[in-house]
């Protein structure tokens, strides 16, 4: 039976863009099980609402800047002013889109939200999917999902009510289906490794020029004469035109891409992957590339910890030590080592998160699609 489904989230300069894709990989999937998915989008600087409607989803819109009064006072989550207005004004305006379109599921993905805004949207029949990495603040909702390696699900126990179905782990990544589907030929090219090519991925926005601090860092590492250094970027990066200018004078041959649609195939093709430790690590993961991870952001921090715990990545800490990449860069050259982190990281998910999700929603997957998991789950 087709379903309508609303999104809640936002996508700007200081968010980023990782809330809003990881929307449209399950947005896309339900799209192809038949469903109708719409996104409500406030209209900050960097957002994505023009990528959203590219992809064929209807995007509606809520003015970046607001003359309502402020919210009340009291306990507001850590990233409330990510929200642009008062969680009130954006629960009334969200709220008659949300009444118009009826939909049978509304999934929220914004720091800025918490059960009071969840309670004033709700309606009687409507369910609520909340995607979430922090839990530090309360929900109101049927289902939460949170995709973080080391995360339990008693830390959600005071935070959603008894009846919530909790979704906890890399087992829930929500990854395009390319990642799962390139999975095995990924591995495979890995069991003899060689450092060749290097791939950096600092975030669609990345507002601080990591990127840059990377490139530097680079210059200082005995990369092979032969090697290759491939950096992908956002078309809204407020650093894109120095990245550029930067590439040019590197002493490896460095290539700028910038809105890339395959970024699983140049996953594959990526010996390591120097990186921010935020929605992308999942995408490395699955795909066994090895790593080298830095945090932009608090929430990423436990994370990288995580991953670093298991073997799979190595974790420098602040970006403002990637200047140390050239003391570890010894341990990249060692083909066992890059083998050993490559079997760890496969280990921590297997791309299936999102067939997982949309049965959790009510939906089965076609018989194909069900195997491949089962297959998936079975080489894990």
């Amino acid at each position: 039976m087709t379903q309508t489904v609303v999104f809640r989230a936002d996508a700007s300069v200081e968010i980023g863009t990782g809330h809003v894709m990881r929307c449209l990989t399950l947005a896309d999937a339900l799209r192809e099980r038949g469903h109708a998915c719409h996104f409500i989008c406030r209209d900050h600087p960097g957002n994505l609402i023009e990528v959203i409607g590219q992809r064929g989803f209807p995007v509606h819109t809520l003015s970046a800047v607001d003359d309502g009064a402020g919210g009340a006072a009291g306990d507001e989550p850590g990233h409330a002013h990510w929200l642009g207005t008062s969680w009130e004004i954006d629960a009334r305006q969200s709220r008659a889109i949300i009444r118009d379109l009826d939909p049978a599921w509304l999934v929220v993905d914004h720091y800025a939200l918490d059960a009071r805004w969840e309670v004033a949207v709700k309606s009687q029949g409507l369910r609520l999917l909340v995607i979430d990495d922090l839990a530090d603040r309360s929900h109101e909702v049927n289902l939460l999902l949170d995709q973080n390696l080391g995360r339990e699900s008693s830390d959600y126990f005071s935070l959603v009510p008894e009846s919530c179905r909790r979704l906890i782990g890399p087992r829930y990544a929500l990854l395009r289906p390319e990642f799962a589907r390139l999975r095995e030929d990924s591995l495979r090219r890995r069991h003899s490794p060689r450092l060749k090519r290097v791939l950096v991925t600092m975030g669609g926005v990345d507002k601080d020029n990591a990127t840059g601090k990377v490139l530097d860092a680079l210059q200082n590492c005995p990369l092979p004469g032969d090697a290759e250094i491939e950096v992908v970027m956002g078309s809204n990066a407020p650093w894109l035109e120095s990245v550029r200018e930067q590439a040019a004078t590197m002493p490896r041959k460095t290539t700028v891409r910038v809105d890339v649609r395959d970024m699983a195939m140049r996953m594959v093709d990526a010996d390591l992957a120097i990186g921010a430790a935020g929605s992308t690590s999942w995408e490395r993961c699955c795909l066994g590339v090895p790593a080298v991870m830095v945090v932009l952001a608090e929430n990423q921090k436990s994370i990288a910890e995580a991953l670093a715990k298991v073997g799979a990545c190595v974790y420098l800490g602040d970006v403002m030590n990637v200047d140390q990449l050239p003391d570890y860069w010894g341990r990249f050259s060692e083909p066992r080592a890059l083998e050993a982190m490559s079997k760890a990281s496969a280990a921590v998910t297997d791309g299936q998160g999102v067939v997982r999700l949309c049965q959790q929603m009510g939906d089965k997957p076609n018989a194909r699609e069900f195997q491949r998991c089962v297959a998936s789950s079975r080489g894990r």
